[in-house]
């Protein structure tokens, strides 16, 4: 199978039964519920809006985890394309695209329903987007390798949140501090995300070897 057969047989399977539209809901809910915990202040919504958006954007891409790669080696998928000779790391990184065009697309127009509720301006929201663009694709490649590293345990759904969320830090302090305007914080988040989405492939690799042997 192709890349991009691999990439669209995860983005169907993300998609049946609608369960890429849970992580969209999530951050759709996270959105609404926070102001009604601070209130309505107006100035304080927009300080700590972009925060908010960030912190909920990392939750979401955290849900469909178990999804990611426990069916495929459940079902023996993941032995077959070893079997076939097709590399770990390729298939890793498939699903990592798969990932992230399930949730990242979705969750950037969420963005602007919850910019709106947080009343920040055009150009924060311009700063939110751009960030989400360039951290996202870190937090598919997070979210792949650790399915890989918690695959097959038992509550690796908490399992896997205790590995993720650490790991995942960076960004959401470089991904809200891009938010104060400047370029310092956006150019540390490309190089964490960058960084992730090229090592995650391979460090699910390792993991699904691991698992096979």
């Amino acid at each position: 199978m192709n890349f991009a057969g691999l990439v669209v047989r995860d983005l169907r399977r993300a998609w049946a039964g609608g369960g890429a539209a849970w992580p969209v809901a999530f951050f759709l809910l996270a959105a609404i519920l926070f102001p009604f915990a601070v209130g309505p202040e107006a100035a304080l919504l927009a300080r700590i809006g972009g925060g908010v958006i960030w912190a909920a954007a990392l939750l979401a891409a955290l849900l469909p985890v178990e999804r990611l790669v426990a069916p495929d080696q459940e079902a023996g998928v993941i032995d077959q394309f070893a079997v076939r000779e097709v590399p770990l790391a390729f298939v890793a990184f498939a699903k990592t695209v798969a990932h992230w065009l399930g949730f990242a697309p979705p969750l950037m127009l969420a963005a602007v329903v919850a910019a709106g509720l947080f009343d920040l301006s055009a150009a924060t929201l311009l700063r939110v987007e751009l960030g989400l663009l360039i951290g996202t694709p870190g937090l598919a490649a997070l979210a792949v390798a650790t399915a890989a590293l918690v695959a097959g345990l038992r509550g690796s759904g908490g399992l896997a949140g205790l590995v993720m969320l650490p790991l995942a830090i960076p960004l959401l302090i470089f991904g809200a501090g891009s938010l104060e305007g400047g370029t310092g914080a956006l150019q540390w988040l490309g190089a964490i995300s960058l960084l992730l989405t090229s090592g995650g492939p391979w460090i699910a690799a390792l993991a699904l070897r691991i698992a096979a042997d």
